[in-house]
């Protein structure tokens, strides 16, 4: 029974020890600058990939949880560092909920791909993850703040939702495409330190 529990007790101690480490890293390329690719109308962003990562090597759990300290982080970047759409940015539905939900559908992609090969089935992850971060918090400011971001752009509510989901599309494509180059070999390369082990 105490072998259970320490086992246990280590286990939980690497969790968290993972988690400290990929928050720290997605908040590290916010402070930066490196988690940013700037474009004229927004900023594509890297930050989300140690949520994936999070999610695939150690569970919803993880990813959950580096998708939250992401999230706050987000929140307090833009009090600190206001920006056009840092108003919507306050709210944690836009800032955090999206960023939560990149673990849970990360980690479910992940194992309903079992049968496909290790590198595809990673890929795959990592562009639903990133969709789901992208998607998520475009959609988030378009239901919530439609009306709020024309008038701060200047534009009318329909341009505004043109604006928006065509920032979502070439976000999206490129982030998912950076994030598979990124993700693949670093999830491979884990797993085969961790076989070795």
């Amino acid at each position: 029974m105490n072998k259970t529990v320490l086992t246990k007790g280590r286990f939980e101690t690497r969790q968290l020890t993972i988690v400290g480490l990929l928050s720290a890293i997605s908040v590290t390329l916010g402070l930066t600058g490196y988690g940013f690719i700037p474009f004229p109308i927004a900023h594509a962003t890297i930050m989300h990939i140690p949520v994936i990562i999070g999610a695939i090597i150690e569970g919803p759990i993880v990813g959950i949880l580096v998708g939250l300290m992401f999230g706050i982080f987000s929140m307090i970047q833009n009090m600190m560092t206001p920006s056009v759409l840092s108003f919507a940015f306050m709210n944690p539905l836009v800032a955090i909920l999206p960023r939560i939900l990149i673990g849970i559908t990360s980690y479910y992609t992940y194992v309903l791909l079992k049968k496909c090969n290790e590198p595809l089935r990673i890929g795959i992850t990592a562009v639903v993850g990133t969709l789901t971060n992208t998607v998520g918090v475009l959609s988030m400011i378009y239901f919530l703040y439609a009306q709020q971001y024309a008038r701060t752009v200047k534009i009318s509510v329909s341009g505004a939702a043109k604006a928006i989901f065509g920032v979502a599309g070439l976000n999206g494509s490129i982030e998912s495409a950076v994030a598979v180059v990124i993700v693949v070999p670093v999830i491979i390369a884990i797993k085969k330190i961790r076989n070795r082990s």
